[in-house]
Order: structure tokens, then C-alpha cells, then sequence
């Protein structure tokens, strides 16, 4: 075995339907929470009213102008309304969890996360800030959340479109993690259970109380992974289209990844064959691309909105962020077809055929 080096992030989970109403108030009172800035979007600022019911009269504002992949602008608005909080509370998807994580990037201010999606974003250190159409990350510990309370009855409202999405964006950080820089056998094997939980709890769209528990586990584990193992050249790709053409985060995601695992399954076998096994399909890229089909996904990037000429401008900002282990040497040929494929909504790997 190969020697590695794993990081284990400190955090503490809270998991299980109704938590959100029945243990949010002993965990903020458990990080001295006295002064709390709320984040969350519009569509979910009843809900984080409702949830801070039990708070009430510490919650000195809250934050809806949320907007996917974090603009400066919003981040800048998020941190003046942070002035005097003392935690903030991100009940959202993770675009609220992005824009929770601006703030403390900043403030070094706490953050007690409510995910509602299966986004992922509220296990990791990852920040990520858009300006002028370019989207930067990086990773800092000050932005993983401190406690994070996962309650499956909240996505029960989640509409069906965004539920797949949101699932087979969490797909994306299981199979990225694979082969992202500080891979390791521990976050592997994470990932390849959460794969499990993902695959058992998709087809049901999160429609029932069973798919929505195995959805929401499955996100919590593929963001552990991917938390530890990095970003990957799928996750580079879809941060450079949704900075550069403001896509939707998580459809881009499902688009894109049967294409890029198609890409890298040859040279990584191993990671291959894990997928494969724990979807309980043959050939692991066609069986996402099918599986997102069946479930309504959008087939390509065009019915995003995104035009074929678009995918020639952002070829040089993709090399320059591509990881250089990635399992395929990553070209401006190889990136141009796989994304080609991608906006054509082709079946994975058929374009090399």
C-alpha cells in the first residue's frame, strides 16, 4: 500500500429527521452563539424564520441576498450585515452556504450550517468568490462550518428537477475523489459508500422519507471525501463554465461528469471499476449518463443555454487550472472533445469512437 497522509477535519454532524427543529437552538447555544446573522436565500428565509423560533432575540438579521456562485458584490453586502454577529446560522443550499462562508473567510466568524440540498458544500473548507465572469476557490479552515445539522425532512420540499441535480452533484464529488491531488484509501472508501447511498436513494428523486435519508447520508459522505481529496479537473471544468456563463451549479455538474469520468476511466481502472461496482453498472460513464436521462437531466450544456462557440473561449482557463496528476494528460484537444460531447448531450466516450 501506498503511503498517504489523511486529514481528518474537525466538525461536528447532527443527523436525523426533525433536527432542524428539535436540536438547532442546544447547538447554537452550544457554540455561545448571543448575536446571529442568518444567511439564507428568499426562497427559504420562512423556512430559517420558522427553524429560529427558538432563537428569537438573537438573531440580529438576516441575510437573502443570496446569488449563485457567490459575487463579490453579494459577499461584500453579506459581510457588512455581519457587523456585531458573534455565529452565522446558513439554512440553504449551498450558494448559501458559499455566501455563509465568504463572510467567515473575512470574519472568521463561525458557522452553524442547515443544508437543504445535497450540495456538500457545508462539510468543506472549499471557498469560492466570482468577479467579473471569473470564479476563484481556495481552501480554508476558517469556512468549514462548525456544527452541521442534516435533517432529511428538509428536502422534502425540494422540487424533483433540483433534487436530481443537487444528487448527482454530490455523485460528482464521490467520483472525483478518486483521483483529486490528496486522494488517499480513507476518503476512497468514503467515497465509494456514498456512491452507494447516492445510487440506492437517486431514483426515488428524494419523494419519500427512505430516498431522502439516503441522499442526504450520501451527500454528507461525498462531501467528507471530497473535502479531504481535493478538487479535480470535473470540478475545474464546471467552476470555469459556471463563473464564465453563470450555469446553474448543479445541473452543470450532472452534465458534465459522465464525460469526465469517461475521459479518465482508462488510466484509472481502479477508480473505474469502484464506480461501477457501487452504481451496479457495467461501464460506470454510460451508467450516469442514463441514469441523469431517466431522471430528467438536461442530456447537454446547450439546454443550459450555453452556445457551441462557447466552449472554445474557456479552453486556456481550464489548462491553466487543470491538475497536472490528472490520470489523463488533460489537452486542448482531449478538454475540446469531452466538452463538445458535454454541449451535445452525446453519450460519454462515444465521440471517441
Amino acid at each position: 500500500m501506498a503511503a498517504f497522509v489523511y486529514d481528518t477535519l474537525p466538525g461536528r454532524v447532527v443527523f436525523g429527521a426533525g433536527a432542524a427543529r428539535t436540536q438547532l437552538a442546544a447547538e447554537a447555544e452550544a457554540l455561545g452563539a448571543k448575536r446571529i446573522l442568518v444567511v439564507a436565500a428568499d426562497s427559504e428565509t420562512e423556512l430559517a424564520d420558522e427553524l429560529c423560533g427558538p432563537l428569537a432575540g438573537r438573531v440580529t438579521e438576516t441575510f437573502s441576498a443570496v446569488r449563485p456562485h457567490v459575487p463579490v458584490e453579494a459577499a461584500d453586502k453579506a459581510r457588512a450585515a455581519a457587523a456585531g454577529a458573534d455565529l452565522i446560522l446558513s439554512v440553504g443550499g449551498g450558494s448559501t452556504t458559499g455566501t455563509a462562508k465568504a463572510v467567515a473567510l473575512t470574519t472568521g466568524l463561525p458557522i452553524l450550517a442547515v443544508p437543504t440540498t445535497y450540495a456538500g458544500s457545508e462539510v468543506t473548507p472549499v471557498w469560492g468568490l466570482t468577479d467579473a465572469g471569473r470564479k476563484t476557490t481556495g481552501t480554508d479552515p476558517r469556512v468549514l462550518p462548525r456544527t452541521v445539522v442534516y435533517d432529511p425532512d428538509l428536502t422534502a420540499t425540494l422540487p424533483e428537477e433540483l433534487a436530481v441535480a443537487s444528487g448527482l452533484n454530490a455523485m460528482a464529488h464521490c467520483v472525483e475523489a478518486f483521483w483529486a491531488p490528496r486522494r488517499n484509501p480513507v476518503s476512497s472508501a468514503v467515497a465509494e459508500d456514498g456512491i452507494r447511498h447516492l445510487a440506492a436513494g437517486l431514483p426515488g428523486s428524494g419523494a419519500d422519507p427512505a430516498s431522502r435519508e439516503e441522499l442526504m447520508l450520501g451527500a454528507y459522505l461525498a462531501g467528507s471525501a471530497f473535502a479531504v481529496a481535493g478538487s479535480g479537473l470535473h470540478h475545474k471544468i464546471c467552476h470555469v463554465l459556471g463563473g464564465a456563463f453563470d450555469l446553474p451549479h448543479a445541473q452543470t455538474h450532472a452534465i458534465v461528469l459522465p464525460h469526465v469520468l469517461a475521459f479518465n476511466a482508462a488510466p484509472a481502472a481502479d477508480a473505474a471499476a469502484r464506480t461501477a461496482a457501487a452504481l451496479g453498472a457495467p461501464d460506470p460513464a454510460i451508467g450516469l449518463f442514463e441514469l441523469a436521462a431517466r431522471l430528467g437531466v438536461p442530456a447537454g450544456l446547450r439546454e443550459l443555454g450555453l452556445l457551441e462557440s462557447d466552449v472554445d473561449t474557456v479552453l486556456d482557463e481550464i489548462l491553466e487550472l487543470a491538475p497536472a496528476d490528472n490520470p489523463r494528460p488533460v489537452t486542448a484537444a482531449g478538454v475540446r472533445t469531452l466538452l463538445h460531447a458535454a454541449w451535445a448531450g452525446i453519450e460519454p466516450g462515444k465521440e471517441s469512437r
